[in-house]
């Protein structure tokens, strides 16, 4: 805001008491030439030791101050009403009585000038005040200028919006008129075959006169019943080298079934025997964890990241990273669908007569459950329920092709090193104890365990949801229904082909462990912390196996828990195996998870022998 500063007011007033002719501005200058135009008067004669009055003298005209620049701009509307009011102050002569001020009264016209400073200072100040309400309704113009342009760009987007939709409601116009050009041919074509119909009926009428004759005319063709005989016979050999050509492609299709099957196995080979999958649990509260690294482009590498403090306090806090490499890193969105995908084949290989075994790894609350098992709507069914799903429906279609297949379900947990049947139904205190026991062909089965036949899917659902009502849960400091066993899932497949004579027989072994944590972790006692004891002692002996097969040893403890005697055929055996590794994304469980990943990493690093079908 451009505004008249004080000491230029200051300086027209002193400039007005000086008496040595300076420059007095636009108003000293008129008062000049004021005084230039009074005449001489005659001396006159003092009465009563008075100055006889002085006729009033013409008011000087002062001119309004002006602001220069932009405020010139903005003060423009009040210059008339500036005008009006500084004039009005003046006093006129002959007009109220108000005398000319004389000559020699200079402290009288300083005062006079004083105060018209002080009625220009207030009018300015006026001015000012005024520009500067100008100049707010202007910056609020000029939001409302950008706010009209905002809803301008946002009302041209909705008029292209609405252009296209014109667009794509003229081409169903478009459809529409063809459409109902269709439906005008059809209802010709409907009159046309109307009258079709007609004539048919007419034809039919005359075909029944016309069989009426040809009965007549039967005994005529008699004649011709001994070359239809003849051509009978050719059929019949037509007919029997087409069989023979049934045969031979069913021969063929069981090749490539064979083929398939070989193929199929070559590929999970190539993919490795023992294969290490990871998955991270999504946070409760959404979002991703900061610590866990996933990166987009490579979906088989997850990283840890972690900021450790400087010990020496001259150096500032440090990211250490640890990086581990799997078959397959599933992040937090990826699906129950996404997730079975990529075991699929595997658990394919079953039906094929190859022994696959998958299992869960991780600490509590780390999803395990939720990843073998899932919950009751399809969407979120985990991977024991899609699988049992997939070979059902595969042993369906190889049964066009002369298979057939008999399941028999078992489900089993590892409760303190004990065995216990999650499908027995009888009274607690019946419970019968149970061994793994070892055949000679190096099957291991299990003494007094319930093996249910089971014909679809919707059975082994049943025995799944028995299962999850009979197996040890309890609250940990982890989570609020935490398992507190190893259970293990097996459906056993035989499967025959009568008329190729060929046997095969297999199983499919799907586990979900218990959760592994530390004590200081879990907040386990009593009870809780013997579970633990358990749990952490039975994983601790798997991982010196996998040591162990990894370090190709002569020895490998099986003997030494109960999961690793049962789960012996997996792991170094004649078996396809498959872990899921999952871990919890929290950044206080990030020792768990590191844990995890290293234990992850040995059992990837494992080889075993090749896996061989049991095909007799």
């Amino acid at each position: 805001m451009s505004r008249l500063p004080v000491s230029a007011s200051k300086r027209a007033l002193s400039s007005s008491s000086s008496e040595n002719g300076q420059d007095f501005g636009p108003a000293q200058k008129k008062i000049c030439k004021d005084r230039e135009t009074v005449k001489p008067r005659a001396a006159a004669t003092i009465v009563g030791g008075r100055r006889p009055a002085v006729g009033p003298t013409k008011a000087p005209i002062s001119r309004p101050v002006r602001a220069g620049g932009a405020a010139t701009v903005a003060v423009g509307p009040s210059r008339g009403v500036l005008k009006q009011t500084v004039a009005s102050t003046v006093p006129k002569a002959g007009v109220g009585g108000a005398t000319k001020r004389q000559p020699w009264d200079l402290k009288g016209k300083v005062s006079d000038m004083e105060g018209k400073v002080r009625n220009f200072q207030t009018k300015i100040k006026s001015v000012n005040q005024e520009n500067e309400v100008l100049k707010d309704t202007v910056v609020q113009s000029h939001t409302k200028v950008v706010e009209m342009e905002k809803t301008l760009a946002r009302q041209r987007n909705q008029i292209s919006e609405y252009e296209k939709e014109l667009q794509a409601l003229l081409g169903v116009r478009d459809k529409l008129e063809k459409v109902s050009g269709d439906k005008s041919l059809l209802e010709k074509e409907l009159s046309n075959l109307e009258g079709k119909y007609k004539v048919m009926e007419t034809l039919r009428d005359s075909q029944e006169t016309e069989l009426q004759t040809l009965k007549m005319k039967l005994s005529v063709q008699e004649s011709a019943l001994a070359r239809l005989q003849t051509t009978l016979t050719n059929t019949e050999e037509e007919v029997s080298r087409l069989k023979d050509t049934v045969v031979q492609q069913k021969d063929e299709l069981h090749a490539g079934e064979m083929e398939r099957r070989r193929l199929h196995n070559t590929i999970q080979e190539l993919k490795g025997n023992i294969r290490v999958f990871c998955r991270v649990r999504p946070l409760v509260e959404g979002g991703l964890s900061k610590h866990i690294q996933l990166p987009a482009s490579d979906n088989k590498t997850i990283t840890l990241a972690k900021t450790e403090e400087s010990h020496t306090g001259k150096t500032s806090d440090t990211q250490k990273n640890y990086n581990f490499n799997f078959d397959r890193v599933f992040g937090p969105q990826a699906s129950q669908h996404e997730v079975f995908e990529e075991i699929s084949l595997l658990v394919q290989s079953a039906l094929d007569g190859y022994n696959v075994c998958c299992f869960a790894y991780g600490q509590t609350g780390s999803g395990k459950t939720y990843t073998m098992e899932g919950s009751e709507y399809d969407d979120y069914r985990g991977v024991i329920p899609r699988a049992v799903k997939q070979i059902f429906r595969a042993a369906e279609k190889l049964g066009a092709q002369g298979w057939e297949f008999t399941f028999t379900a078992s489900f089993v947990e590892i409760y303190n090193e004990t065995l216990r049947d999650l499908l027995f139904t009888g009274k607690a205190s019946k419970r019968p104890e149970h061994e793994i026991r070892k055949s000679t062909n190096n099957e291991v089965t299990i003494t007094n365990l319930t093996y249910q036949k089971v014909s679809s899917e919707d059975q082994v659902l049943g025995l799944i949801m028995l299962a999850n009502q009979n197996r040890s849960t309890a609250q940990t400091a982890q989570n609020d229904r935490s398992s507190r066993s190893h259970s293990v899932f097996q459906l056993d497949i035989e499967g025959v082909n009568v008329g190729r004579d060929v046997k095969c027989k297999s199983t499919l072994c799907l586990v979900d462990l218990a959760g592994s944590e530390r004590m200081l972790k879990s907040q386990s006692q009593g009870e809780r912390f013997k579970e633990m004891t358990a749990i952490n002692g039975s994983l601790s002996n798997l991982g010196i196996v996998i040591s162990a097969l990894a370090n190709k040893e002569s020895y490998v403890p099986y003997r030494n828990s109960k999961l690793t005697y049962l789960l012996q055929g997996c792991l170094g055996g004649n078996s396809k195996t498959l872990m899921f590794v999952n871990i919890a994304p929290e950044p206080d469980s990030f020792g768990e998870t590191l844990n995890s990943l290293r234990f992850a990493s040995k059992v990837n690093d494992c080889v075993i022998g090749t896996a061989s079908a049991n095909r007799k």
